[in-house]
């Protein structure tokens, strides 16, 4: 549905976003990910059709986006804003207009879409008596409301409580079995892992990691073992090539340093009469992975070549 080809900008000489490229698929959830400055935000606009690339080519069903097309867009900026004077209902009903719905259908969709998130007692009340949790509700509405066939998702939890953050999860799949396609930034990485399917991180206006949620956690279960000892006395203090150690399962999960083997590691652990019962390879937490390939640099030579590979064909 969503393609993104070789896409590039600059911004006083610098490439913010650079030769860019990836796919999302019709009815599924995509994760951006990267840290703050990588350039998320810099792409998202582009694909909105709010900012226009240097140079490559974003299309919507193999046409460019913007014109008429924008409105098959919901966009949930990070950067917040609604009119706190003005009433609930009002505010949502008029980006329901901006979208091309009538106004009583405007009115219509909107108070369907507050009494779905359960502010269906607040349609009267100003914008600004509504707590933090409760504008972002809203702000959500005004991304969700025309029913738009892809969905832009900036940092979408923020500001919610647990309640929330499940109710939020359960419209995601909602508009996912309707077939909406869903693009998600955020940070919280136990999210993507629970409600994405494929994900793409950038670093410095870079693809570095980019694929299933599954597979690129795999792809680092070298930098992590498990393992079960056949007493209580605990891993070994300072073994080489190991940065952390942590219970897991009533065993330890070990983060190796990069470029340690695994089977140095076994090796160490009885060579200092450690008596092992079980030693596995385990898939980093995907937080895990996003801190390794940021502070070390790992996803360039690690695993984006093969991350890379479906979409270098539709590139060219």
């Amino acid at each position: 549905m969503l393609e993104v080809r070789e896409v590039t900008k600059n911004y006083d000489g610098r490439a913010v976003v650079n030769r860019v490229s990836f796919e999302v698929h019709p009815g599924e959830i995509f994760a951006l990910l990267g840290p703050n400055g990588a350039g998320k935000t810099t792409l998202i606009r582009m694909i909105t059709d709010i900012l226009k690339p240097d140079s490559g080519v974003l299309l919507l069903d193999g046409r460019p986006v913007g014109g008429d097309r924008k409105r098959d867009i919901g966009y949930l900026p990070e950067e917040r804003g609604l009119y706190r004077g003005d009433k609930v209902l009002e505010t949502l009903a008029y980006f329901g207009q901006l979208k091309g719905l009538s106004s009583a259908d405007a009115r219509a969709a909107a108070t369907g879409l507050l009494e779905r998130v359960e502010l269906g007692d607040w349609l009267q009340k100003q914008v600004q008596s509504l707590s933090k949790g409760m504008q972002q509700k809203v702000q959500l509405c005004t991304a969700m409301i025309g029913d738009p066939r892809v969905l832009i998702l900036d940092e979408p939890f923020s500001g919610l409580d647990p309640v929330n953050v499940m109710l939020l999860e359960e419209i995601l799949h909602e508009r996912r079995a309707q077939g909406t396609t869903i693009l998600l930034s955020t940070h919280q990485m136990n999210k993507v892992e629970q409600l994405c399917d494929r994900a793409l991180m950038i670093h410095h206006g870079l693809m570095v990691l980019y694929g299933k949620v599954g597979e690129l956690r795999r792809r680092y279960a070298d930098y992590a073992v498990t393992v079960k000892l056949d007493s209580d006395a605990g891993v070994p203090a300072d073994l080489p090539g190991v940065r952390d150690v942590s219970a897991r399962d009533g065993g330890f999960n070990l983060t190796l340093e990069s470029g340690t083997a695994p089977r140095d590691v076994l090796r160490a652990l009885l060579d200092r009469g450690a008596g092992v019962e079980s030693f596995a390879l385990a898939s980093l937490p995907l937080e895990d992975v996003f801190v390794k390939v940021v502070r070390e640099g790992l996803g360039l030579d690690h695993g984006m070549s093969q991350a890379a590979a479906p979409i270098e064909d539709v590139a060219r």
